[in-house]
């Protein structure tokens, strides 16, 4: 099963400063070389920076980190699991499977929050689930051109196993992901549209001429919301995405914010409570 980290609940964690504007990224991505130079140019329209974003009240179920094998990336990767507080290991839920953003990595998803918000949003009334999510590189998940490297792959094959096996209902399962995530919920429900029940997708990453606008009309009847800020460097290709759908989404939210945590989190409640109501 590899390393495992279980994590106490943090005592008074419910707000928290996170930077994550573009030197964030061009720092990640130096540390990382070249294999990041997959990255199109517009991951430096990152908007500004986010003074202290919102994390809810809400205790920590149970959270783990641990290290995994992922054959179809060709390396082992973190994979992080959460469940909301009151529901012990998870045993028989329903998951959510997070696809991270570019400056984003599993290890992050505790400090975010994660674990707050999902009890948060089960206390509000959603049906309990399980987050889930692996480390997916900076390949968009999508296959590497030179091989080698596949997370989406690795979220379409992999995935499940490894919730079946830590003892989560793996048959029911929905997309959350944001930017390069956003981008990449996205790409896994066109390449397969029964994987997921529900889609949530938070400021994707995208541009006119991507495979994903190639590829919408696969997401016909694809339970989806996707929300993005006004003041998103996005927000333009967003709205042609929306529009290039073969019928309109269930929820297409628009407001005031930038490509940040404070936009992000302001949504994640309902994010969670939109794709439970399709786990059931």
């Amino acid at each position: 099963m590899g390393v495992v980290s279980e994590r106490e609940p943090a005592a008074n964690l419910t707000r928290r400063r996170f930077i994550i504007g573009g030197l964030g990224l061009a720092g990640a991505a130096a540390a990382a070389g070249a294999a990041y130079a997959v990255l199109p140019p517009r991951y430096t329209r990152w908007v500004g920076t986010s003074p202290e974003p919102f994390i809810p009240d809400a205790p920590e179920g149970r959270i783990r980190l641990e290290t995994v094998r992922s054959e179809a990336r060709g390396r082992d990767v973190g994979l992080f699991t959460a469940v909301p507080a009151g529901h012990g290991d998870g045993a028989g839920l329903p998951v959510v499977v997070v696809l991270h953003g570019a400056s984003a990595t599993s290890a992050d998803y505790q400090s975010f929050g994660l674990g707050r918000f999902l009890t948060a949003a089960v206390d509000a009334g959603a049906e309990p689930f399980v987050l889930a999510g692996a480390d997916g590189g900076l390949l968009r998940w999508e296959p590497d051109p030179a091989g080698g490297d596949d997370p989406r792959q690795m979220v379409l094959e992999e995935m499940p196993e490894w919730l079946a096996e830590r003892g989560f209902d793996a048959g029911r399962r929905a997309l959350w992901g944001w930017s390069m995530g956003g981008y990449g919920v996205l790409g896994v429900a066109e390449s397969d549209p029964t994987w997921a029940r529900a889609v949530a997708a938070f400021s994707p990453a995208i541009a006119r001429g991507d495979a994903v606008f190639g590829g919408v009309d696969a997401l016909a009847g694809q339970p989806l919301g996707i929300w993005c800020g006004t003041d998103d460097g996005f927000y333009d290709d967003v709205q042609a995405l929306v529009a290039a759908l073969p019928e309109p989404p269930e929820i297409a939210s628009y407001g005031p914010g930038a490509h940040t945590r404070v936009y992000w989190n302001d949504q994640t409640v309902d994010a969670f409570t939109f794709l439970a109501s399709y786990l059931g």
